[in-house]
């Protein structure tokens, strides 16, 4: 009988642990599958993607990666996107840290009124709406002409990074602020020297979501240089390469240029990985 029951519960405890691991296992698939597809794409000829060939090209066409490289002129796209991740990037977690500071420990006039829009652009999509009115805006005070202006329009919206920074403040004791305070630190004093040390991890998840979001836009940053080409982002010039000269589409370039631009995007997640975790971790914990 003692044995029946320990076949009958561990039995019952497998079911729940394969459950689990198949679907990781199939969030994996789902993941993976875009990305091997498109990097096994960019190696077929135009012909052999465009009518359905077999999944792994018949040949190997590793030219197409030196095509891509010349037609996008990767070089100057490909600095113009790292000036731009870099730099929104920088400001994000700046401006992130200062506002989830203040509205962690401070109370002032219109704080609820405050919360709840953040809150609100969190659970409204905007979307393309607001492209227009931002460029105007910019253009208003000049900077549409520069890569300025795009990086001044990818740098907000950011409710999420906010709450995230606010609920990782909260949970750091008060007291340390107190005891800043009366060793006679002001209180950008205490956000410096006390706040910003301690929130490491959690302005990490930051960074990381700001880069990934400057990196990969493509809406935002077609709308703002549109009218200055040479401005232009890697993710922009990549769908360029769709159309050839003779304007007909070459899926296979546009793919190797995806390719490649996929590269520094996988290497920043490569690095901070173990930060990104942790910044989970503990803004989940705290918040």
């Amino acid at each position: 009988m003692k044995n029946w029951n320990k076949k009958h519960i561990s039995k019952a405890a497998w079911f729940p642990m394969a459950g689990k691991w198949l679907f990781l296992v199939i969030m994996i698939v789902f993941t993976l599958y875009p990305v091997i597809y498109t990097v096994l794409g960019s190696l077929k000829t135009n012909a052999e993607l465009t009518q359905g060939g077999g999944f792994f090209p018949k040949e190997w066409h590793f030219e197409n990666y030196y095509q891509a490289f010349i037609q996008a002129d990767f070089t100057k796209y490909t600095f113009n996107s790292i000036l731009v991740s870099v730099s929104v990037t920088l400001l994000a977690v700046v401006t992130c840290s200062l506002a989830g500071f203040i509205l962690a420990r401070r109370e002032f006039a219109g704080k609820k009124v405050l919360l709840a829009l953040y809150l609100s652009m969190m659970f409204v999509s905007l979307g393309s709406v607001t492209l227009y009115p931002i460029y105007e805006l910019l253009r208003a005070f000049q900077l549409n002409k520069s890569i300025l202006a795009l990086i001044v329009a990818l740098t907000g919206g950011q409710a999420t990074n906010v709450f995230l920074v606010m609920g990782f403040t909260k949970g750091i004791p008060k007291e340390l602020d107190e005891a800043a305070i009366i060793d006679g630190c002001s209180l950008y004093g205490v956000y410096s020297r006390v706040i910003l040390p301690l929130s490491k991890p959690i302005l990490a998840v930051v960074a990381l979501f700001s880069f990934r979001n400057a990196w990969n836009d493509y809406i935002t940053s077609l709308i703002m240089t549109i009218s200055m080409p040479r401005l232009q982002t890697l993710t922009v010039a990549v769908v360029q390469l769709k159309y050839s000269v003779n304007a007909a589409a070459e899926w296979h370039i546009m793919l190797a240029g995806a390719s490649i631009a996929i590269i520094p995007i996988l290497i920043v997640y490569l690095f901070a990985n173990r930060q990104f975790i942790a910044g989970l971790t503990a803004g989940a914990v705290k918040g």
